[in-house]
């Protein structure tokens, strides 16, 4: 299975975005160092898609499929992009707060800790849809991992479209996001006119 490598806070860096967006709190104490050179606009197309599939941790053959059903949804295929990587299970775990960073959401879908409509689901890519109840599961909810985390992620806002039950670590999806509640720093657009060349 493919992996990114790459250091976080250095991706960062060479994005120019907040690690807060990953749930991960240092900052980096270097600064880039960076010729004051005109970046094309193919390379500002490139880093926002760069920067899209770093947040979500998703590689770029799912992205580029990501990409085809967005244009196939009805409305705009920039916001149904954004709309569809929001959905993603560990994504939602992640915005639930049952999960420090989305790395770590992913992890936790994987390890069959999550369960959807009370059925175990370990695929981290799946789309949830509106109604769903997302919960951890009963063998897990004692596990002293998610006392852990829940003690990082308190402070931390969740959607108006997701409720969250923190004590009983369960979440419903109340109805699909709109592009307006995803606080994502990525331009859609650019990725739509870099695949649409």
């Amino acid at each position: 299975m493919a992996v990114d490598r790459v250091p976080v806070l250095k991706r960062c860096r060479s994005l120019g975005m907040d690690p807060i967006y990953l749930g991960i709190d240092k900052k980096s104490n270097r600064e880039l160092k960076r010729a004051n050179r005109k970046v094309s606009e193919y390379g500002q197309q490139l880093r926002e898609k760069q920067k899209a599939k770093f947040i979500y941790g998703v590689l770029e053959k799912p992205f580029r499929n990501y990409y085809a059903k967005a244009v196939k949804m009805e409305g705009m295929a920039g916001p149904n992009l954004m709309i569809l990587l929001e959905t993603r299970l560990d994504n939602v775990i992640f915005r639930l707060g049952f999960a420090r960073t989305r790395k770590e959401a992913r992890q936790i879908v994987d390890h069959k800790h999550v369960t959807v409509n009370g059925k175990c689901v370990n695929i981290p890519s799946y789309l949830v849809k509106a109604g769903d109840v997302v919960e951890i599961r009963e063998k897990s909810k004692s596990a002293q991992r998610y006392k852990d985390i829940l003690e990082v992620t308190a402070g931390r806002m969740v959607p108006a479209w997701l409720e969250s039950d923190q004590e009983n670590l369960k979440g419903v999806v109340k109805e699909m996001p709109t592009r307006d509640e995803i606080d994502v720093p990525v331009n859609e657009m650019l990725i739509v006119e870099l695949y649409s060349k």
